[in-house]
């Protein structure tokens, strides 16, 4: 059992690292749990280049490292380890990492969401080398390329109307021979003529040793097997909040994501807030994911000012 800390952050993206400055910056001695995947997606990120400050962009690890710093500098403390289990039916809150329960007055949940990926041989170790889970993020090094999208909903649809802005061709890879998204979304990537359909199809393979140069596909129908030269795969069959941990305890969106207050990171237990990509399934992007922290990070000291205040 540690000390009662003001604040304790599980998780290390974006999020956590920005209500980590913040926190710190206010004498609230924060606890980051970062866990052993410290850093959020952006650690599997090749180039930024949307990311304000950097006019040359930065790499995801990079930029992931420079926040961590500057939270250390103010006073943050991290533990690189994973939490196994959190206790929020009373205050101060609980935070188990093995045999050890961390203490805290308030909570700041930045967990993220973690994408879905196709399970494929090679995809893992091209993630940033031609595989990417974020259209916005990386479609702008797709200038003039073939690339291909895999799902069939409105986030594919939707990412693949939005690569064609940059690519030349974009080809849908759907399972089935008619899609899921939204009747309006279908209309407008049927109308895109940058876009083709491959129906009844999975991808079996990613093909290329320090690039994507190749999807071998396989027809479900047929099981006839071919392939496709493209220089990007964008993995677009959704994302997995990462929110088992507060299963129970805090209120959960019907998809999983923690409910927070409109216009707020204030979860359904009082000095629990919930920031980035565990709360927002909607923009998912490192600037509005740090947004979010530094809302939480504010929102959790003039919580707990009110809180001291009251016992005074």
């Amino acid at each position: 059992m540690s000390d009662v800390r003001e604040v304790i952050i599980v998780g290390s993206g974006p999020a956590g690292l920005t209500a980590a400055i913040y926190t710190a910056r206010a004498n609230l001695r924060p606890l980051v749990i970062e866990g052993l995947a410290a850093g959020g997606q952006l650690m599997l990120t090749t180039e930024v280049e949307n990311f304000p400050g950097f006019p040359d962009g930065i790499l995801g690890p990079e930029l992931m490292g420079q926040f961590r710093e500057q939270a250390q500098r103010f006073g943050a403390e991290f533990l690189t380890v994973d939490a196994d289990a959190v206790t929020l039916d009373a205050e101060p809150f609980g935070v188990r990492v093995g045999t050890d329960t961390h203490l805290g007055r308030s909570i700041i949940v930045s967990t993220g969401a973690s994408a879905k990926l196709l399970g494929l041989e090679g995809e893992r170790r091209l993630l940033g080398h031609g595989v990417s889970t974020c259209a916005t993020c990386d479609g702008f090094f797709f200038r003039e390329h073939n690339i291909a999208v895999a799902g069939g909903g409105d986030s594919a649809l939707e990412e693949a109307i939005f690569l064609t802005r940059f690519a030349n061709k974009v080809s849908i890879i759907h399972r089935r021979d008619e899609l899921r998204g939204s009747k309006i979304m279908q209309e407008r990537a049927f109308a895109n003529p940058k876009i083709e359909f491959v129906w009844n199809t999975v991808i079996a393979e990613a093909v290329g040793d320090t690039k994507l140069q190749t999807l071998r596909l396989r027809n479900v129908v047929t099981n006839e097997e071919s392939e496709l030269a493209v220089s990007g795969l964008f993995v677009a069959i959704g994302h997995t909040p990462n929110t088992a941990l507060f299963e129970g305890q805090l209120e959960l969106e019907p998809n999983g994501y923690i409910k927070t207050e409109p216009g707020s990171t204030r979860t359904s237990r009082e000095g629990v807030f919930a920031a980035g990509d565990v709360q927002d399934h909607i923009y998912r992007q490192a600037i509005t994911a740090a947004g979010s922290g530094c809302t939480a990070a504010i929102e959790a000291e003039r919580w707990l000012e009110a809180r001291a205040h009251a016992r005074v």
